[in-house]
């Protein structure tokens, strides 16, 4: 008889996503024990209020036990409801799926219908985040392109600015996507996008009322 698996629910919250609904550090717990549950595993729950930029163990200190836990065999799996409670970089993504096959572990992303115990879920998780990547910096390469051509042509880029159809779309895109308002705030902070005012910081509260604006509902 085979020994009952051990899985750990791991769920994040940034400071902003709070109060935001099905963000929720017990809705994630309570999606996650349910699936592990379904498939006869063990639990054991960690949680932490951080950022999702960095992995190191200062920034994630729970997310840190828990691959500690994995790696000397104490658990089996890291569940996770989609890749960006774990990280939004395909360098760290890239890096952790290559320690779970040396050390026989595996991730499982509820929301993402992905199951890195078999090679087809490994490789969808892979190609889902370097999409997401990949789409952020071509609209904020487009974005940069667009903005340079204007003040070529003479248009001043200051506090009247507005924005462009390119942003939304990244913005929109990147929710769909499942980025957090944090997350995509400071994405559009780190490559130097200006806010609808020609403002240099972008802010969760910003991101939200775009994606709620009607002014912007015909963007896809």
């Amino acid at each position: 008889m085979n020994p009952l698996k051990t899985a750990i629910v791991y769920a994040r919250v940034s400071t902003e996503e709070q109060a935001s609904n099905g963000a929720s550090l017990e809705a994630q717990v309570m999606v996650l024990s349910h699936l592990a549950q379904i498939r006869g595993w063990n639990v054991v729950i960690m949680s932490e209020q951080a950022s999702g930029k960095s992995m190191s163990r200062t920034a994630r200190p729970i997310l840190n036990e828990a691959l500690d836990m994995l790696s000397v065999g104490e658990a089996d799996y890291l569940l996770a409801v989609r890749i960006d409670r774990i990280s939004r970089s395909v360098e760290d993504f890239a890096g952790l799926m290559g320690r779970s096959r040396r050390e026989s572990w595996a991730m499982v992303l509820s929301e993402m219908d992905l199951d890195t115990t078999t090679s087809q879920g490994e490789f969808m998780a892979n190609v889902q985040v370097s999409v997401a990547q990949y789409e952020r910096r071509l609209i904020g390469d487009r974005t940069r392109e667009g903005l340079a051509q204007r003040k070529r042509e003479g248009v001043k880029l200051g506090r009247r600015t507005e924005l462009t159809t390119a942003v939304v779309q990244r913005i929109k895109t990147e929710r769909r996507a499942g980025a957090t308002l944090t997350a995509i705030a400071h994405g559009l902070t780190e490559d130097g996008i200006p806010t609808a005012q020609g403002g240099v910081r972008w802010y969760p509260a910003t991101v939200k009322k775009i994606l709620e604006s009607e002014v912007w509902a015909h963007v896809p």
